[in-house]
């Protein structure tokens, strides 16, 4: 890394964790196993669906597969009721070997997600449940009466946590995302995180964190990271509002975050209304992976995405499943809908995987107005620009004007690439990424 600036984490992620691009997949919904009717049995082993996708997950230039729930549940795989059982609708620990196997096989790294929060009312250890005020009832998380909090005071919900993350871990895994660790006493994970953490070494925990200080939880609890909730909702929100201002508040934050730790960035999840859905205007859906893959951090793309597929949630029973449906067979040829979304996706994956000093790089702001942006991305000696147009009338970019004497178009809409230009017009509600030339 060319003059790096980087400053390292308290908990210092793996040195893997800076190449790596996460593809998400919400597996009960991925093979059709939640919501179903009758539900599969083990014997279908729809956990192997997964495989056929992963050749997919490469040619999109991801490297990471990042597992939505895979234990037995009741429901959604977040009312878990054995973490050490792989959820017979999904298959069998032989199905889980096989996909590791050809996740690894590829080199693609293999996420999984752990519900330490609260579990499912078929829970084992009724006495490891939380109880409310007057001690008469179960406490459960935000009100559903189908998901019981633990008692995360109880040192064998602390050894119980240890011993599944390290299964897990042994049995191939790279890493954990942590469902809710919102809602758990950081005291909790500062007891967890160190044991597994001094088994594996190599391995990668980020945190669902929502809102809040995301400098203090990774501090307090021992994470590599968390959830940047505050980046995905200032790219939606300010490309709606036609509001930069926001945007660029939220990479000041960003900013900071960095200096401790490297946020897990994202602009759809199995939790969210789709990018697609959630813009107003379709177009700036370029616009939102622009600033994904171009800003400091850990990017996860969630299947389907990047073929622009629409999905709203809504607060309501099922009413996640929109955004977590089942997948057929890959897609092949050029017809195939959302293929121009698709080739996007695969361009700036490309150029975010020429330029891992990505992974840690700041944004400075080079002007802002409402519907326009134009932000230098740097890290040490290493510099982008990019320039960002919502608006109707085209953008007028001087790089001189900007500190540069010209730069080398590397991506744009409207713009062949890898012209070298001193000033240039970005198309109404169009995009430019520029590699610059700085003064001597």
């Amino acid at each position: 890394m060319t003059g790096s600036s980087r400053k390292r984490s308290s908990t210092t992620e793996p040195a893997w964790v800076e190449h790596v691009i996460w593809w998400q997949v919400y597996p009960l919904g991925f093979v059709g196993a939640y919501p179903a009717d009758a539900p599969p049995t083990a014997d279908e082993h729809r956990l192997r669906r997964i495989v056929e996708w992963l050749d997919h997950a490469i040619e999109l230039g991801t490297s990471g597969l990042a597992l939505g729930p895979v234990f037995a549940s009741r429901t959604h795989g977040y009312d878990t009721t054995d973490h050490y059982r792989i959820d017979p609708r999904l298959g069998d620990d032989a199905d889980f070997d096989h996909l590791i196997a050809e996740a690894h096989g590829r080199g693609v790294r293999v996420l999984l997600d752990g519900v330490f929060n609260h579990v499912g009312i078929d829970f084992a250890n009724t006495s490891w449940f939380r109880k409310r005020g007057n001690g008469s009832e179960f406490d459960t998380f935000e009100g559903h009466e189908g998901l019981i909090a633990l008692d995360h005071d109880n040192p064998e919900v602390i050894d119980y946590t240890v011993d599944v993350m390290t299964h897990w871990l042994a049995r191939g895994a790279d890493g954990w995302r942590l469902d809710a660790a919102y809602a758990v006493p950081d005291r909790f994970w500062a007891q967890v995180l160190p044991r597994v953490r001094s088994a594996y070494p190599d391995a990668w925990f980020v945190a669902e964190v929502i809102h809040g200080d995301y400098s203090a939880r990774v501090r307090d609890g021992g994470f590599d990271s968390v959830t940047q909730y505050e980046l995905w909702k200032a790219i939606w929100s300010g490309l709606n509002d036609g509001n930069f201002h926001e945007l660029d508040w939220a990479l000041v934050r960003h900013n900071e975050f960095l200096d401790t730790f490297v946020p897990m960035t994202f602009i759809g999840n199995h939790d969210v209304t789709r990018i697609a859905s959630r813009l107003d205007n379709t177009k700036h859906v370029e616009h939102a992976v622009v600033i994904l893959l171009t800003t400091g951090g850990t990017p996860s793309i969630y299947a389907g995405d990047e073929f622009a597929y629409r999905g709203v949630k809504e607060e309501r029973f099922g009413g996640d499943d929109a955004v977590r449906p089942e997948f057929g067979s890959p897609p092949s040829g050029a017809d195939v809908l959302g293929r121009d979304e698709f080739r996007l996706h695969q361009h700036l994956i490309g150029l975010r995987r020429r330029h891992p000093w990505l992974h840690t790089a700041r944004t400075s702001p080079l002007k802002v107005t409402n519907r326009s942006y134009i932000y230098e991305t740097r890290d040490g000696a290493d510099t982008l620009v990019v320039a960002l147009n919502i608006d109707d009338e085209p953008l007028s970019v001087s790089l001189p004007d900007l500190g540069f004497d010209q730069g080398t178009i590397l991506a744009g809409s409207g713009a062949p690439p890898e012209d070298v230009v001193a000033s240039v017009q970005v198309e109404p509600h169009g995009w430019l990424i520029l590699a610059p030339t700085p003064r001597p």
